[in-house]
């Protein structure tokens, strides 16, 4: 299985790039939203790849972070859910905006997407809403940005400031587990709070979650 892609980008397509890695040129299916982010032609790039494996084709897909491409896999193993209808989703909302649009249930969110239609889009939400909250707890721990060091050290190249991802989230989810709040009901009010107050630190997150999840009068 390959992982990772770390080389530079030779050039780029519609949906696609082409990354030479020491002479060895990877043709990797992209979001658009991954495509607007990349560095120029000849500069360092790196993405978190997924082998799709096919009896007559093999296809590279990139993301930019392991939670992306965790999504995607999810995405993918709902029935009706393509590789191409999956990059439309994530291209459309991005992987924060699946996560806060699968933990509430918006199945309108996801019709967004080009290709997928509402019955899809519901049944996108019925079968992974319930595994929303461990695809979200991830980014505390892997959705660190890639690192675009290329292989060839010789030839220095520019490198695109990343953005860290914000951990609050997932350790927002942990201190409500922990305080016995069911999963999917943590993470819906995670996600409808992140979605109000995106820049919130882990304790201005959990008191805004808290009084989504307190009962109402």
């Amino acid at each position: 299985m390959i992982g990772k892609i770390a080389g530079r980008l030779e050039y780029r397509s519609t949906d696609h790039v082409l990354i030479d890695v020491r002479g060895v040129g990877y043709i990797i299916y992209v979001s658009d939203r991954v495509m607007a982010g990349l560095p120029g032609n000849g500069e360092a790039v790196a993405l978190y790849t997924d082998l799709l494996v096919r009896e007559d084709n093999l296809q590279l897909f990139g993301f930019t972070t392991l939670v992306e491409k965790e999504w995607h896999r999810m995405l993918m193993s709902v029935q009706g859910i393509g590789a191409k209808a999956s990059l439309s989703i994530l291209g459309t909302l991005g992987e924060d905006g699946v996560s806060r649009a699968i933990a509430l249930g918006d199945w309108n969110a996801v019709a967004k997407a080009k290709g997928v239609g509402p019955k899809t889009a519901q049944k996108v939400i019925l079968d992974l809403k319930d595994k929303a909250p461990g695809v979200m707890a991830l980014h505390g721990a892997v959705a660190e940005p890639v690192d675009t060091a290329v292989i060839e050290e010789a030839a220095p190249v520019r490198r695109k400031p990343t953005k860290k991802a914000n951990p609050a989230q997932a350790e927002t989810l942990s201190a409500l587990g922990n305080l016995g709040y069911a999963p999917g009901d943590a993470a819906s009010a995670v996600a409808e709070a992140a979605g109000a107050d995106p820049d919130a630190d882990t304790s201005r997150l959990i008191r805004a979650a808290l009084k989504l999840l307190a009962p109402k009068e």
